[in-house]
């Protein structure tokens, strides 16, 4: 997940084909750090979103516009002034920086054409966009960075803008065989690493990639290797860097686990293809990539309250239930105390009075045992007080037994709805979630608020077969699917044993293909607690098999008849419907 040198060189033709001889129409600072440039060329027009945020730089083809603040920032006002109408001549990245040079002719006040340079720097927390005449003197930026902020290079109006070298690697365009050699033999660590390390533009993805064409490992240590190996590195490394000069790029995202993890502006083979969606251009790849990843994240932030709530309440649950435990074990004893009072009623009459113990033949098992008895009581009332003592631990032990199949009962709720919050992916499944969580009473429902009208659906896939399958994404869902979407025939799935959602198959009455049973419980174990695990057990039947015991808590159903499985949780090759 790395914006590297690659993704830039992939990210300047695009913009080179699409925006080269086109002209500023408008100007606008929707962030403090951003920049969107509205520009016509060819008859169309195209919007250019510029980030230098230091939490996530960005630049891209758009078509989504955003809001501006009223009063315009000084430095957009500044690029209006000297840039808007302009035209841009070329887009240029230094190297495999990460860097991008727009040069834009203009007319200055005296109406004579003149040139400036637009130059964004994608690096991190030190992302910037700088506007410079064509000599390199800074005329403003969007970030001001003075000495006492970076000793390596200050960035402010009038100064000499440079690109500071802070790192001793080589241009991977440029590099020769003999200079690649002695960077893999300089040391030991992992080829991916000294890939990376080595060579400007590079990110671990990539390098992780040459090392999967090269056919090694990409942790093998550098010295390790032999000459076989560093020629099948450099030919894989001059093959990748062939591709970025001739601007054939192939950018694709990598998903795991059904949420995008990694992209790269080259097909990364090293990734199972189902696993992988390639795009043709770069631009509509960030947007989507960083549209999922932000999404997530924003779910995350939205739903952090009601995870709070359910892990306290789990958490507080969890000792409950250790504590009842601990109690239940103490009420063992009851057995061997009213064996002693029945001994002592059967026995008792041959004790000498004031002794301290009886020993007797245990009539249940036939063997001897002590009896301690207390001097000052005689056998009668010895026998009474082990009665007693039974007494008390069989009313605990009839207590605890529904205490503690009542806090396990609510132990396994409170893990399902936090498996509901796990896979929740809009804010109107939190809705439904907070719902139960206020039914439950963990929640205290506002004075005068009603009910809300829950609006999320199931999610739906389609099996390889054709088969509709449809996943419970919370536990009102699931008690809906199950008994009153769901018919007699259709099919039931369930992770065992673990927190997951109902997974239905609407069997349409025919006898369904091995190949559904797998997609199904794929999905099962996907969207249960056992996902990434290598394998998950699958519970499935027909749905008339499922029960609903009476007062049972949302989600919560019974089936005495069932088949089960073992199955991954990969579920990229399912087609998912809206």
């Amino acid at each position: 997940m790395a914006f590297d040198g690659i993704t830039i060189a992939n990210i300047r033709k695009e913009l080179e084909d699409t925006l080269s001889g086109g002209r500023i129409f408008k100007i606008a600072q929707p962030e403090p750090d951003e920049l969107l440039l509205t520009i016509k060329n060819n008859g169309a027009q195209h919007r250019l979103t510029i980030s230098a945020s230091a939490s996530l730089p960005l630049i891209y083809l758009t078509e989504k516009n955003k809001p501006s603040p009223m009063t315009a920032p000084n430095f957009c006002m500044l690029l209006r002034k000297h840039i808007q109408n302009g035209k841009i001549i070329s887009i240029t990245q230094p190297g495999m920086e990460r860097i991008l040079n727009f040069e834009i002719e203009h007319l200055d006040e005296m109406g004579d054409l003149c040139r400036k340079l637009l130059i964004v720097e994608l690096m991190g927390k030190h992302s910037n966009i700088i506007f410079s005449s064509p000599s390199g003197t800074i005329i403003d930026s969007i970030k001001h960075i003075s000495g006492l902020v970076s000793s390596v290079r200050e960035v402010l109006p009038g100064k000499e803008y440079f690109i500071p070298h802070t790192q001793d690697k080589e241009n991977p365009l440029s590099v020769t065989r003999e200079t690649f050699m002695a960077r893999l033999s300089a040391g030991s660590m992992p080829c991916f690493k000294a890939l990376y390390t080595s060579f400007t533009g590079l990110s671990p993805a990539i390098a992780h990639e040459i090392c999967y064409r090269a056919g090694g490992n990409a942790e093998f240590s550098t010295a390790a290797l032999d000459e076989a190996g560093r020629e099948a590195l450099f030919r894989c490394f001059q093959d990748i860097m062939d591709s970025v000069r001739a601007g054939s790029f192939t950018p694709c995202i990598v998903y795991e686990n059904n949420a995008p993890s990694e992209y790269a502006a080259l097909r990364l083979t090293s990734y199972p293809e189902n696993a992988r969606k390639d795009y043709d251009s770069i631009s509509r790849l960030l947007e989507d990539y960083y549209a999922e990843k932000n999404t997530i994240t924003r779910i995350r932030q939205r739903s952090s309250d009601l995870r709070r709530i359910v892990s306290t309440a789990l958490e507080r649950n969890v000792k409950k239930y250790d504590l009842q435990l601990k109690q239940m074990q103490d009420t063992e004893k009851k057995d061997k105390y009213r064996v002693y009072g029945e001994l002592l009623n059967t026995y008792g009459y041959d004790v000498t009075p004031g002794s301290r113990s009886m020993t007797a033949l245990n009539y249940y098992t036939d063997e001897e045992i002590t009896i301690p008895l207390d001097p000052t009581l005689t056998p009668g009332e010895n026998a009474k007080k082990y009665f007693d003592k039974y007494n008390k631990l069989k009313r605990t032990f009839e207590a605890l037994s529904q205490l503690t199949l009542e806090t396990k009962t609510e132990i396994e709720h409170l893990e399902s709805i936090s498996n509901s919050l796990d896979i929740a992916l809009k804010e109107e499944d939190l809705v439904q979630i907070k719902e139960e969580l206020i039914e439950s009473g963990y929640i205290r429902r506002k004075g005068g608020t009603k009910k809300v009208k829950i609006t999320c659906r199931p999610f739906h896939y389609v099996s390889s077969d054709g088969y509709d399958i449809y996943v419970g994404k919370n536990n009102f869902q699931n008690d809906e699917l199950t008994f009153k979407f769901a018919a007699g025939n259709d099919w039931w799935f369930h992770a065992k044993g673990i927190p997951g959602s109902h997974v239905v198959v609407k069997s349409r009455g025919d006898e369904l293909p091995d190949s559904t049973f797998e997609d199904a419980a794929r999905l099962a174990a996907h969207y249960s607690k056992g996902r990434g695990q290598e394998k998950v057990e699958i519970d499935y039947t027909e749905k008339k098999n499922v029960k609903k015991p009476g007062g049972g808590k949302p989600g919560f159903v019974v089936y005495y008849t069932n088949y089960s499985m073992m199955i991954d949780s990969d579920i990229t090759a399912l087609k998912q419907l809206e």
